[in-house]
């Protein structure tokens, strides 16, 4: 079956070269930051999506989970004031409540590692977003068994734009930003950007008669230095600090947007984020060295039984908050060949790296009905050598190979009298190859294999059988093919993939009963036997006249799991794995109304899925409608926006297998759904200068 798997996935990139055209003048040269090489979209042999400025303009996304839609075979799932839980074929985290957790995503602001605490995601001033799909173990490690999301922010250099942006929108919504920049001499470099964004959410609190319980408060800060210190030698440094002020009140009884919850959770993170670059050209080759540290401050609670004082005689009050001050630092040196250091002939350059990161996690968990309150101490380490080639075989062929070996040690205490060591050695790599079947075109085949680390349950309830759980592996078979259609007017990407999981770990949860009758729960992390994901990404474009242009990005996926008893002792024998929906879909069109007018329309589709692996309960199927219209007056640009136009109801978490209704006494099992946002009209006005 894999072998067939693969050969097919060979046959449809091979079936499509014959509509690759020669000419692809029209190509937009789009660059990857996050790979090694910096290569262009276009050339690069992986399954890799790119979010431009302008797409994120033309859907008035403040955040990232308001954009992801359009990147084939991706997800998000909530259980906060935002979505900041992201999925790639089917593997990523739904929630984090008690540490440890090993994130299968990776998250990257510049070069801040953020990964499980994407609050921070936020989309002013940001050039592209980067969505690297697959195991990412060469460049990332650990924390890339699903692939990896960077936000590349705008740099400051020579030629910069400067922006004013004003908008408001329904639900008490406006957003203030400006970003700015320019030479303080002939070598130094600045740019600062800032924005305010406000909203009160689509939350109606009925007992306390307030529609601003779930609102979203979120400044966005940064200040980037560029210092062109010699001919060799260029010096980066940034600064960014966000707040983020969110409200968190999303849960009701009877399903809806109607809360009665007398304690309205918070969701919130202050993060500082300091890095610095420094880019040697030097004769033999170049030399970088990254140096990144954050500190963050967040607070996550909310009102567990969604109800207040006095609403039934059956009643229980509860309310659950988490804080956590997290400081983390990495060091990363990085040395490249140019073209008199190639290996083999001058055939085959190189890239070989060494990593660093460590941090310090403090928690505390305020449970109501706990004695006292819990506290923890959290300090994962890491240190990673790896090396990656591209060697050219002949003029259009070229073998990609990475490795990289990760040292990960894990380090935990709590107040309740449980500690933890443990140490990983863990392998990972890539071996790709990719030929230029056109002058445009190319297509390529690959393997590559990530991990995550080990990891342990620290909740002391936990049984001993369920403490420990094992490191996850992966192995990735993909081929691709990219190119030119249509004599240069449009672009093809279409990428086949088979994923085989080791030891998949999964989440699951205990449901403990208390005395007086009600549910505790308690987050399990364990291990299933296997894994498989497989699928297909295809992204399109196609400029039909000067004036007309057609995008269709669509994903197709497959993702079960097997062998895996549950926490209620049931044997799964094969299952869906969670946030993983058959198939995702963006399509849509651009449209040049004359010289100033342009009107912008877009639909996200995602099928039905599981919001977990420990319980039945499934999203919906929907299709969300976007829409822009926009006026260029000189330097300004007005626009009347829409995102879910038909206002569509659907849900972005979901929980099961228990009843919080006092109403019903707390007997019958039924779903509980938070809801995605509704219909938003607004009006924004940007001055570029």
């Amino acid at each position: 079956m894999k072998i067939t798997k693969k050969t097919l996935s060979l046959c449809i990139g091979l079936a499509c070269l014959p509509a690759l055209a020669d000419d692809a003048a029209s190509i937009e040269h789009i660059l990857v930051s996050a790979d090694f090489s910096g290569q262009s979209l276009q050339n690069l042999p992986a399954s890799v999506s790119v979010i431009s400025q302008q797409q994120i303009t033309e859907r008035q996304a403040q955040t990232l989970d308001q954009i992801l839609g359009a990147a084939p075979n991706v997800n998000v799932n909530a259980g906060a004031s935002r979505g900041r839980f992201f999925q790639i074929r089917g593997i990523g985290e739904r929630s984090q409540f008690a540490e440890p957790i090993n994130p299968s995503v990776g998250f990257f602001v510049d070069d801040v590692d953020l990964s499980g605490i994407a609050g921070a995601a936020t989309l002013f001033d940001v050039e592209q977003v980067e969505v690297l799909k697959g195991p990412q173990a060469t460049e990332f490690g650990a924390n890339a068994l699903a692939g990896a999301i960077k936000i590349k922010t705008v740099e400051a250099n020579a030629n910069q734009t400067n922006q004013i942006n004003l908008s408001l929108a329904e639900q008490n919504t406006w957003s203030a930003g400006v970003a700015t920049g320019s030479a303080l001499t002939d070598k130094l470099f600045f740019r600062v950007a800032a924005q305010q964004f406000k909203s009160d959410g689509f939350i109606d609190n009925i007992y306390l008669h307030r529609d601003d319980t779930n609102n979203l408060d979120e400044l966005t800060s940064r200040l980037k230095l560029k210092y062109l210190a010699s001919d060799h030698l260029t010096l980066d440094l940034s600064y960014q600090y966000f707040d983020i002020d969110n409200g968190y009140d999303a849960f009701s009884l009877d399903n809806d947007r109607r809360t009665r919850s007398d304690e309205p959770g918070f969701d919130r993170q202050k993060t500082h984020a300091l890095s610095f670059k420094a880019d040697w050209r030097l004769g033999w080759g170049s030399l970088k060295l990254i140096a990144a540290a954050s500190d963050s401050d967040l607070a996550y609670g909310y009102d567990e039984d969604w109800t207040y004082v006095g609403f039934h005689p059956w009643e229980y009050s509860s309310f659950d908050a988490y804080f956590r001050d997290r400081q983390s630092q990495s060091l990363e040196i990085r040395a490249q060949s140019n073209e008199y250091s190639r290996w083999f002939n001058g055939k085959t350059d190189w890239v070989i790296g060494i990593y660093a990161k460590q941090t310090d996690e403090e928690l505390q968990r305020q449970y109501t009905y706990a004695d006292s309150d819990f506290s923890s101490h959290y300090e994962p380490q890491s240190q990673a050598l790896y090396i990656n080639t591209f060697t050219q075989l002949s003029e259009d062929t070229r073998l990609t190979a990475g490795v990289r070996v990760d040292s990960i040690d894990i380090r935990y205490q709590d107040n309740s009298g449980f500690a933890e060591s443990l140490e990983d050695t863990i392998v990972g790599g890539k071996l790709v190859l990719d030929h230029n079947v056109a002058e445009q075109a190319m297509v390529y085949l690959g393997v590559s294999r990530g991990y995550k680390a080990s990891g342990f349950n620290p909740d002391e309830r936990i049984s001993e059988d369920k403490r420990l759980f094992d490191p996850e592996y992966s192995w990735n078979y993909e081929t691709g093919v990219k190119g030119s259609l249509f004599d240069g007017l449009g672009t093809l990407r279409l990428a086949v993939f088979y994923m085989e999981r080791k030891d998949t770990q999964i989440s699951d949860f205990d449901v403990l009963i208390r005395e007086d009758g009600t549910a505790d729960f308690v987050d399990v992390i364990d291990n299933a036997d296997n894994g498989t994901n497989y699928g297909l990404e295809l992204e399109s474009q196609w400029q039909l006249t000067p004036d007309f242009a057609l995008f269709a990005n669509l994903g197709w996926l497959r993702a079960t799991f097997e062998g895996y008893e549950n926490a209620k002792g049931e044997v799964i024998q094969k299952r869906d794995q969670a946030q993983s929906p058959r198939y995702t879909a963006n399509l849509g069109f651009d449209w040049a109304l004359g010289a100033d007018w342009h009107w912008h329309l877009e639909a996200d589709a995602k099928d039905e899925h599981f919001f977990s692996d420990g319980h039945n309960e499934r999203s919906d199927a929907y299709v969300l409608l976007h829409s822009r219209v926009s006026y260029q007056l000189a330097d300004w640009s007005l626009s009347l926006w829409g995102r879910n136009l038909l206002d569509k109801e659907y849900q972005v978490r979901g929980f099961g297998g228990f009843n919080n209704d006092p109403r019903e006494f707390y007997e019958t099992p039924k779903p509980y759904y938070q809801l995605g946002d509704g219909r938003q009209l607004g009006v924004s006005a940007q001055y570029r200068f």
